[in-house]
């Protein structure tokens, strides 16, 4: 067994889901990775619903699951407060939570929430953006004008935990994702304190390209296997 090989053993990532979603506490803010179901953690969401300790939390997220599935089965445990996202009209769920008071949104366009991520995993504080300009979705928001043209201000988004989906990880954590299921992921996971991924296979050190890893290690806190091919990009 070579010195590395060894090292990496002794400090596995490799966690059950429940052994994983146990770190996240109540009240936290997660974000979750998604569009749809596809590239979405869908065994580690399972595992958030059953945990006690899931409950009055933020997710930050581009929608929530689909009816009874994904996110939207936490939604239907009573577990999620806040939303943070830009396409939720595609559960009805989560309409009519909404419309009842059970949940709070934060709508932002796509590219504002994407951008809003990015900025958060770089440190970036905010940035200026004419997406919403003159629309709901930019009232209240300050404003400034650059080179003559108005601007609204967006502050950049953190989470506590990331939930990020990926095709397969070597033993020290490194990502390689699959196609469209690549989504927010990346992103994700340089913007939250802990870092859970949902992973298909995990390969030794070495197996993978380097070309084609997308998350480096160093990001990455623990990994689980999965159990479902939801993932799955096209």
């Amino acid at each position: 067994m070579s010195q590395t090989n060894s090292a990496t053993r002794d400090r596995s990532l490799v966690r059950g889901a429940a052994e994983a979603v146990a770190l996240i506490r109540p009240g936290a803010t997660l974000m979750v990775g998604g569009f749809g179901l596809v590239g979405a953690p869908l065994t580690v969401i399972e595992a958030l619903c059953e945990s006690p300790d899931a409950r009055d939390l933020t997710v930050i997220s581009n929608n929530l699951g689909e009816p009874g599935r994904g996110l939207g089965r936490l939604l239907l445990e009573g577990r999620v407060r806040k939303a943070i996202g830009s396409y939720f009209t595609s559960n009805p769920d989560v309409v009519r939570a909404h419309a009842e008071g059970r949940l709070e949104i934060d709508l932002l366009p796509q590219g504002t929430l994407a951008e809003s991520i990015r900025a958060g995993g770089a440190g970036i504080g905010g940035f200026y953006t004419k997406t919403g300009l003159g629309t709901l979705l930019g009232e209240g928001c300050e404003e400034r004008v650059i080179r003559g043209e108005r601007y609204l201000f967006r502050e950049s988004l953190h989470a506590d935990v990331a939930l990020v989906r990926a095709r397969v990880a070597d033993e020290l954590g490194n990502l390689v994702y699959s196609k469209t299921a690549r989504n927010f992921n990346p992103d994700m996971a340089t913007a939250a304190d802990l870092v859970i991924a949902e992973v298909d296979e995990i390969v030794p050190v070495g197996a993978l390209d380097p070309e084609a890893i997308v998350t480096p290690h160093l990001f990455v806190d623990h990994l689980v296997l999965s159990t479902t091919a939801r993932g799955a990009g096209k």
